[in-house]
């Protein structure tokens, strides 16, 4: 049997490390990371979503603060909110949570956060340093799942990594990582023919898409590793892209759904809060 990677036991020791170190920052500088979430609209999940990251920096000794706005907001409306955020030195990190209503143009308002404070890792500058190999705020999930990958001391190098999904949020920086490490990478989508034989290829499967039963015993070559990003209600449970139960008696490494990388998405945009922090309150 396949050993279970928890990004729920992961998370707490990521979390503690954070809780240590804003009380360490708070002793250095007399001020604690500040994030501060935008939320559009009334989407229950996005809710959800807002509501365990305030918790999470609540607990980790962080300020947090909520902007609700509703879903009629004019971008206009929404850029200026954005730029006093930018100018006021009391918030750190900025996160419009997503998806926005669809007469805002998404673009715009990533663009119009101040990198500095950029704890999703979206803003243009972030993503081509990413891409550049050089230091940068990096996406939470991607960034959640190479420490996953850390934390089991899983080598990279050489490895076949097989991505499905090519999304900006998860799909092409978790490439661009697994790069960085020096694995050979594929991106799979909704377009890619041969689907199975590419999955019994790889080493390494992550898992991006949002569909249930993407991946299924007869695609995974015994002793493949699973990082399952998917997250889809079926019959009123939460599961993954991936047939978990099937599949953690032949994999050597799993992550679960619920329990796996949400967690860990989670922590790394705490461990982002406090990067800003530094970057600032150190210039």
């Amino acid at each position: 049997m396949g050993e279970i990677i928890s990004g729920k036991e992961l998370s707490k020791e990521v979390r503690e490390e954070v809780r240590l170190e804003v009380e360490s920052l708070k002793a250095t500088y007399g001020a604690v990371p500040h994030l501060v979430v935008v939320l559009v609209g009334n989407d229950p999940a996005s809710e959800s979503y807002v509501k365990a990251k305030k918790r999470a920096c609540l607990k980790a000794g962080m300020e947090s603060t909520i902007i609700r706005k509703e879903s009629d907001i004019t971008e206009e409306e929404l850029l200026d909110i954005i730029i006093n955020l930018n100018n006021d030195k009391g918030v750190h990190g900025i996160l419009v949570q997503l998806p926005i209503p669809k007469h805002i143009n998404e673009n715009k308002i990533i663009d119009a956060i101040l990198i500095e404070k950029d704890v999703d890792g979206f803003h243009p500058l972030n993503v081509a340093y990413m891409h550049l190999g050089r230091p940068c705020i990096l996406p939470a999930t991607p960034k959640g799942i190479m420490t996953m990958l850390k934390s089991k001391n899983i080598e990279l190098k050489g490895k076949d990594a097989l991505i499905i999904g090519r999304s900006n949020l998860v799909g092409k920086p978790a490439a661009m990582l697994l790069m960085g490490q020096h694995a050979t990478v594929t991106i799979a989508h909704s377009r890619t023919q041969n689907l199975k034989e590419k999955c019994l290829q790889a080493d390494i499967i992550v898992a991006a898409v949002g569909r249930a039963h993407t991946v299924t015993k007869d695609m995974v070559k015994p002793g493949a590793i699973i990082i399952d990003v998917g997250v889809n209600r079926v019959d009123g449970k939460l599961i993954g892209d991936c047939d978990f139960n099937d599949l953690k008696d032949i994999t050597s490494f799993i992550t679960p759904v619920p329990g796996g990388v949400g967690p860990m998405t989670i922590a790394s945009l705490l461990q982002n809060t406090i990067e800003c922090f530094k970057g600032i309150v150190q210039k």
